[in-house]
């Protein structure tokens, strides 16, 4: 955890209160003795967090097993539109999947993994794994390399450091060298590419987004299947409807 994040002063009660929350989310939904199993707390105390949550309208119990409730929707849309980029972003993320026929995403940085704060669907797009609010890494996806190669290298390691290199794929860059050769490559080209990193079959195309040609705000990207995404589209025509957006959104931002 970097050192700036970490609390002087952590009340354990909150820790075990997201650590079954999170449990709730990873084995989508659960009963009392499975939370216990996973988390490590006693079944007494996962049954009074349990009962604390859903009182509060954070849980919720559908038989034997509780959920994470709606409710965690509110404050994800109220955290979402405090992001300036993405009330920015959204019509120009829009018109890719609408061009593309694909699935466009945005995503930002936090905490050293990137989260989907928007995803459009295109005509023929794919469904993948991923939603808006999904967490993923950096390393194994054209969206997180593209934020990676602008942030300072120290930064960068300390992410790598934090969250490992998981292999997602043959394909998943896992070495730390690796990944810096083609965060440099990304910063003289402008686009990051998804060679099936962390999905199978799946292959992503994607182009960071600055503030004052400098300051990373966040990454777009078109995704869709290896059958659709080869060659020229791929590695030309993509790429530059999305050099095309973020043109776009970064006048907006900076002028707007």
């Amino acid at each position: 955890m970097d050192q700036s994040n970490k609390a002087q002063h952590p009340v354990k009660s909150v820790h075990k209160t997201f650590d079954i929350t999170e449990a709730l989310q990873e084995l989508d939904g659960a009963g009392v003795t499975e939370l216990a199993e996973y988390t490590g707390i006693t079944k007494s105390s996962v049954h009074n967090y349990l009962s604390t949550l859903r009182e509060r309208g954070y849980v919720v119990k559908q038989g034997n097993e509780y959920h994470v409730a709606i409710k965690f929707l509110g404050l994800g849309a109220f955290a979402r539109h405090r992001q300036n980029v993405y009330e920015v972003a959204k019509p120009e993320v829009a018109s890719l999947a609408q061009e593309t026929g694909e699935l466009a995403n945005l995503l930002v940085e936090e905490h050293g993994k990137g989260i989907y704060i928007l995803r459009e669907v295109g005509s023929q797009a794919v469904s993948v794994d991923k939603y808006t609010g999904g967490q993923v890494h950096l390393h194994n996806t054209a969206l997180g390399k593209a934020i990676l190669a602008h942030m300072p290298e120290e930064r960068v390691k300390s992410i790598l450091d934090r969250h490992g290199m998981v292999r997602s794929t043959e394909n998943t860059i896992t070495s730390q060298s690796k990944l810096f050769d083609e965060l440099e490559q990304i910063r003289k080209t402008g686009v990051a590419f998804d060679r099936q990193e962390r999905l199978k079959g799946l292959r992503c195309v994607a182009a960071p987004v600055l503030r004052n040609d400098e300051y990373i705000e966040a990454a777009i990207s078109v995704s869709g299947p290896l059958s659709r995404m080869q060659q020229e589209r791929f590695e030309e025509e993509i790429p530059e409807l999305l050099r095309s957006a973020v043109n776009i959104i970064e006048l907006n931002i900076a002028y707007g």
